[in-house]
């Protein structure tokens, strides 16, 4: 069993790296096809000897799986699927004697529409009490044939759907995710006693989903494009639901993450501060392009964001929602925007993956902490999904012009001789592994030095071990056009090249480590990041 690694201070999510599963697609423990709860209890050594901290589970819970769980019917019951509480149990104890953290995924915005909440308000009818958990309206229109206001939606399409007795209800999602009134003491009761149930089994953290949409204007305005304040996100209400889940986090000294996307930097600290959420996602620096001028921008902004309400920025390059990040730094814009993802976009992912090498180095060099996206430490592209095979409701709800996401979902390989790249079983899995999935298998790159695997399982024991890592100060070095240079504390200092030709390295005392080779005259090549001991 791995040893237990002790936290550089008491508050460990200020600096840890956070480990992300999608649970369908990481292991598959017995064998149909599906990764499960089993196949991550089998692998939790594979996770201590990566070097991570903790691992954010996407959501467990019993769903239709429509939109890969975000569409939860109950909280307190493990997908068959995926297994069950008891299995959930007894992983979070076996991640925690490998000295790793658990954190879950909560969806407050809305539930699937099999939720017991939901098919009771279709039951009951217009006026009842079971419809005033959610946004039931009557449409517009001389007979209610048009849908009460003209809301955008998070997917493309719809966000109101009528039901049988002619009233409709509200949706930012797919109609299958229903969203929940907040002003409702139900539903704000219920969420408080989910959080309660999962910290007393043991978790130590929970990522909120979609954190800003929560409340909405209560008189449900329509939606002009400019003004403000917008009708469902980022309402000043929101924030009464945070510090009242704070109360609850502290009783268990467990911590949030929030999936805050906002561009007002203002805005986007409220939820940071000392009584709300711990942490939030930094999307800005996900989206950024491989470019110095703008990363540099995207660092000096995230962490002039965060540093008002003194909250750790957080780093990630991809997650299940992002196009995988060799394949994203081979294009020819290397940023993300789900309004620009198209089929058949070409990359070239030679490139790409020493892009990624270096952007590994540069984010884990960075103060705060990290998130990793499974088969990122593989540098696993971006798959083209068979037409028929596709399930994500993104790409469906786009008539067929979006590739969704689930070119980055699809199931690890662990083995390369063995069926399915060792997923699981004999069954064929839920999405297709293409025909050279086997080339980035874990069993072939834990026997290569010079393998993404083993990059990164280097960097994460250096970054643990070594002091002037994680949470803490930084300061830019002078440096020339296209090379980004900062030192850390204990005379630790990263360096990435982001021209084509090398470049000179400051003088130094010791090289930890580099993402690509020097060249001969000892200088950094193009898209390469070095660790140095000045």
């Amino acid at each position: 069993m791995a040893a237990v690694h002790p936290s550089r201070t008491h508050d460990w999510w200020r600096d840890a790296v956070i480990y992300q599963v999608y649970p369908r697609s990481f292991a598959d423990g017995d064998g149909d096809g599906t990764g499960d709860l089993a196949g991550v209890r089998a692998n939790l050594p594979y996770l201590a000897q990566l070097g991570v901290d903790a691992v954010w589970f996407t959501p467990w819970y019993l769903s239709p799986l429509v939109d890969g769980g975000y569409d939860v019917a109950d909280y307190r019951t493990i997908d068959p699927a995926f297994g069950t509480l008891d299995d959930a149990e007894k992983l979070i104890s076996d991640a925690a004697e490998h000295g790793i953290k658990v954190i879950v995924d909560i969806v407050p915005n809305h539930v699937s529409d099999q939720h017991a909440w939901f098919r009771a308000a279709l039951a009951a009818g217009p006026g009842s009490a079971e419809r005033e958990r959610f946004h039931f309206r009557p449409g517009r229109g001389e007979n209610g044939e048009l849908p009460p206001n003209n809301w955008p939606s998070q997917f493309a399409g719809d966000t109101w759907t009528r039901v049988p007795d002619g009233e409709w209800y509200l949706h930012l999602f797919t109609p299958e995710q229903p969203d929940l009134n907040w002003d409702h003491p139900d539903v704000r009761r219920e969420h408080e006693d989910v959080l309660r149930f999962w910290f007393g089994r043991g978790v130590a953290g929970v990522r909120i989903d979609s954190a800003a949409l929560l409340t909405k204007h209560p008189d449900l305005p329509d939606f002009t494009e400019g003004v403000d304040p917008h009708p469902y996100l980022d309402q000043d209400e929101i924030h009464d639901i945070y510090r009242s889940w704070r109360a609850i986090a502290d009783e268990y000294e467990g911590i949030f993450v929030g999936e805050v996307w906002l561009p007002d930097s203002e805005r986007f600290a409220r939820y940071l501060r000392p009584d709300e959420l711990h942490t939030a996602f930094n999307f800005n620096f996900l989206a950024c392009p491989w470019d110095p001028e703008r990363l540099r921008r995207s660092i000096d902004d995230t962490l002039a964001e965060h540093a008002p309400v003194k909250a750790p920025a957080t780093w990630v390059l991809c997650n299940h929602d992002v196009t995988r990040t060799v394949t994203r730094y081979g294009r020819e814009d290397t940023g993300f925007d789900f309004g620009t993802k198209a089929f058949g976009t070409p990359t070239d992912l030679a490139l790409g993956t020493r892009r990624a090498r270096a952007a590994a180095l540069l984010t884990l060099a960075l103060p705060g902490s990290v998130y990793l996206y499974q088969g990122e430490e593989l540098g696993l592209p971006e798959v083209d999904i068979p037409l028929d095979r596709l399930q994500d409701p993104m790409h469906f709800r786009s008539a067929g012009t979006d590739p969704g996401r689930d070119g980055c979902r699809v199931p690890l390989p662990w083995a390369a001789g063995e069926p399915h790249s060792g997923f699981g079983g004999a069954a064929e899995p839920w999405l297709p592994q293409p025909a050279y999935w086997p080339q980035y298998a874990v069993d072939g790159q834990l026997g290569d030095p010079d393998s993404m695997l083993a990059l990164y399982r280097t960097a994460l024991k250096l970054r643990r071990d070594t002091p002037g890592f994680g949470d803490g100060p930084m300061t830019w070095l002078p440096s020339e056009h296209g090379i980004l240079a900062f030192a850390r504390t204990d005379g630790l200092v990263c360096v990435v090249n982001l021209q084509e030709h090398p470049a000179e390295l400051p003088a130094h005392t010791e090289l930890l480590l580099a993402s690509e080779p020097l060249d001969a005259d000892g200088r950094l090549p193009g898209d390469t990041a070095v660790w140095l001991r000045v």
